[in-house]
């Protein structure tokens, strides 16, 4: 009896620090996972979730898998698959008609599950992106029934300093889409803000806040280092649920891998890996 206690309060502790994952923005990505989840100024596959407007600046057709485990419990997995695909001629590294992407997610386990559909577009003109996404999300308990909702989101990205600093600004759920009358449960609504600095090529150092409007502001930070053309090494950390990061990034032509690890002083151990792979698009 005393071990079901201890195991129900590890679940406990561990909901309460998982925020956002299924029906929120969450993480996405595992190059995101290891800057804090510093992503708003971020513009890879995962743009699609992390901030929409990001896919704008996508050139090339890309598909990409994640997949999350939090505190090693097998009940706060996440997996998630993601494509990009740029519309129109691609000139000077931008889509004539910007970039559509798609993203089918799951969070949870047996007892407890949610699972998203979300389709994006990306525009990009000159040193300003802009994009929007509709997520249809379902969450399931097993004995009491599946709940539905759509929520509608907006982003931004605009480079202050070209090619140095970008700010990046992304709400999710604008609309505030209700999953039920009892309580008035709504989907959580969620705006990030922060700013990207690149001084180099090498070098990209990331600040964002972002503030769900029933919970306390997280603030978070994450530097990346491009050590060798291929590989690259990352670290960050966010405040709300006192977590440190790191991980690495490797490249091999049109494949990325990456890996992330994400340390809790109470709970743990969250691992987070990705592999992307980009296309040529055909003329």
């Amino acid at each position: 009896m005393f071990k079901q206690y201890i195991i129900v309060l590890v679940l406990f502790l561990a909901m309460s620090n998982v925020r956002a994952q299924g029906s929120g923005p969450g993480t996405r990505g595992a190059r995101a996972a290891a800057l804090g989840n510093a992503s708003a100024t971020l513009s890879d596959v995962w743009a699609v979730s992390n901030n929409v407007a990001g896919l704008g600046q996508l050139s090339r057709p890309t598909v990409g898998v994640y997949a999350e485990n939090r505190y090693l419990l097998s009940a706060l997995n996440t997996v998630a698959v993601a494509a990009a695909m740029p519309l129109g001629a691609v000139e000077n590294d931008k889509a004539q008609h910007g970039v559509v992407g798609v993203e089918l997610q799951r969070f949870g386990g047996r007892l407890y599950n949610e699972q998203r559909m979300g389709a994006g577009y990306g525009y990009r003109g000159g040193l300003v992106s802009i994009g929007a996404r509709v997520d249809v999300l379902q969450l399931s308990m097993e004995g009491l029934g599946s709940r539905r909702a759509m929520a509608l989101s907006l982003g931004g990205q605009a480079e202050l300093v070209p090619k140095r600093l970008v700010f990046g600004a992304y709400l999710y759920n604008l609309n505030q889409a209700k999953l039920a009358e009892y309580q008035d449960e709504r989907v959580p609504t969620v705006l990030k803000a922060g700013l990207s600095y690149r001084p180099t090529a090498k070098v990209q150092f990331n600040i964002e806040t972002e503030k769900d409007v029933e919970q306390d502001a997280d603030f978070k930070a994450g530097l990346e280092y491009r050590i060798i053309e291929k590989l690259s090494l990352r670290v960050g950390f966010h405040t709300l649920t006192e977590e440190t990061t790191g991980g690495l990034g490797f490249e091999a032509g049109a494949l990325q891998i990456n890996y992330a690890a994400e340390w809790h002083a109470a709970l743990g151990l969250s691992q987070h890996v990705g592999v992307s792979v980009s296309l040529d698009k055909k003329p």
